[in-house]
This record gives structure tokens, sequence and C-alpha cells, in this order.
């Protein structure tokens, strides 16, 4: 296997992805699959190539580009992008072209469209929220309902479909949830806590019920989520809370009423499905 290029080094770094990271993921990945490929290794010998594309078969948003090419470049096989990451395709078009040696090719397969398909997905998914709160001043943005390992691409994802990322991990900025609350014993108490350790920190309030939100802003919270209201009751916060504090809805949001909660004055729509549960967008590799 060879290293990363510095092209496509430069090209992950340019998206936000750790180069060293990201293909050691893939490696890993590659690793899943075993050292020998029983099925094709006995078919090909090592000087037969092939050259195929990686094809849309659906309409959507591409994402993963540069990491399916990592896939590609640790296993010597050459290619060339025809899209890029954030990209509306058509069924039928082009994303990757790719050749090389038949044996890693077929071997690359997999892996690469593993990742293809699912940050496409993601992708696909947000620009789908993002497309139905356009106007209203609103961001879809995603959570820590990732799949370990898998956040750092699942959350570049979001960023192709046109959504904002929430923090990285639990050392970006506090986010005061309900245990937090029920364990410390009032929301005050939690919030102050807090900003007795990290006078700076980015911290952020779950409030269930509208005195709750007051009882954030009078402990001086300047962002506060709010989970599981109605759009009535989203409305009622936004008007207690008049611009004093950043607003995210969170909690049983579906893509039919996004436009109506955005439309309350929230800054934000929190959206956890987003990379827990985009559906796989449809890619094909077919050999030419």
């Amino acid at each position: 296997m060879t290293d990363l290029t510095p092209d496509l080094a430069a090209r992950l770094a340019a998206a936000g992805l750790d180069p060293a990271a990201t293909a050691a993921l893939v490696r890993a990945a590659l690793a899943e699959d075993g050292a020998v490929d029983v099925t094709s290794e006995p078919i090909f010998g090592p000087d037969d190539t092939a050259a195929g594309d990686f094809t849309a078969r659906e309409d959507g948003v591409v994402a993963g580009v540069p990491v399916a090419a990592v896939v590609l470049e640790l296993l010597g096989v050459a290619y060339e992008a025809r899209v890029a990451d954030g990209d509306r395709v058509a069924a039928g078009d082009v994303l990757i072209s790719a050749s090389g040696p038949t044996r890693a090719l077929l071997r690359a397969e997999r892996t690469a469209l593993n990742l293809l398909t699912h940050l496409s997905g993601i992708a696909t998914e947000t620009r789908r929220w993002a497309d139905a709160i356009e106007g209203t001043g609103a961001c879809v943005r995603d959570s820590r309902k990732t799949l370990p390992g898998l956040r750092a691409l699942q959350k570049y994802a979001v960023r192709c479909g046109g959504g904002v990322n929430h923090r990285m991990s639990l050392a970006d900025a506090a986010l005061v949830k309900d245990n937090h609350v029920a364990a410390a014993g009032s929301v005050t108490r939690a919030y102050e806590a807090i900003r007795a350790v990290y006078p700076s920190l980015h911290v952020q309030v779950e409030c269930d019920t509208l005195d709750q939100v007051a009882e954030a802003l009078a402990a001086g919270a300047t962002s506060i989520l709010l989970d599981n209201m109605s759009v009535p009751e989203t409305a009622a916060a936004v008007k207690l809370v008049d611009g004093r504090a950043e607003l995210e809805a969170s909690g049983g949001l579906a893509l039919a009423g996004a436009a109506d909660v955005a439309a309350t004055g929230v800054d934000y729509l929190a959206v956890g499905a987003l990379t827990h549960s985009s559906r796989a967008f449809d890619i094909g590799l077919d050999f030419s």
C-alpha cells in the first residue's frame, strides 16, 4: 500500500478532515476484508488491468469523494474525480473514474462504496432539510449521535449537505441536559457550576418547559436548546427569549414540519437522524 499523495492530503485538510486519521480509518476498513481475496486472485493475474466508473443511481448530493480516493490511492488505483463534494448529481452521473490492477480495483470497490454511499446519504438528507427551511434564517444542525469512529466523516457530510455542526466532542462545549439538571438539582446550579470552572466556554442549556427557559435566562445562559416543544411552545420561547440567547429546536422534528419550526424564529433545528438514520445513497461501480 502506498502513502497519500500531497495533493490528496491537502484536499482532505482543506475539507476539515485529518489526512492521517482518514488514512488510518480506511486502512482499518480494508483490513476487515482480510489479506487474500479468494475470489479475484484465482481469476486475475497481477498484470491484469481494468477500468470503471463510480456512478450515481439516483439524484442527490455527493459527499466522500476524497475519502473514496484514499481507498483507491492506498491500493494503487488511479482515479479522476468527476464531481466535488457538495455537488448535486443526477442518476447516471459519473462521480469517479478509476483504473488500475484488476485485483486492486475489486478490493477497493466495496470499501470505497461503503464510505461514499454512507456519506452521500447523509449529505443528501441534510440538503433536504436545508432546502426545506431555506429563507427562514435557521440552520439545520447535527448532534453527537454518530457511529463510533466515523464522527469526523459524518459531520463533514452534514456540512457538504448545507448543514452546520454542533460540538465534535464533550470537550468542545458544554451542554446541560436533563440528566445533568436532575442530578445537580436545578438548571441554575448546573449552569453556575460550569461557569465557575470554565468562565469563557460556550454553554448550552436544554430546557423542556418555558419555566426552565426563564430560569436558564436568569442564570445567564446565552444558548438554549428547546427539547420536544410543540410549534406554539417554541414560538412562545422565542418571544420570551427576545434575542437574549440563541435557540435550537430539538426532539421529534420531522422534515414535513421543518419549515413551521424554523419560521418561529429559532436559530437551529437539531436533527440527530442526519447521522444515525440517513439512508445510503445508491452508487455503483461499473467496469467498462
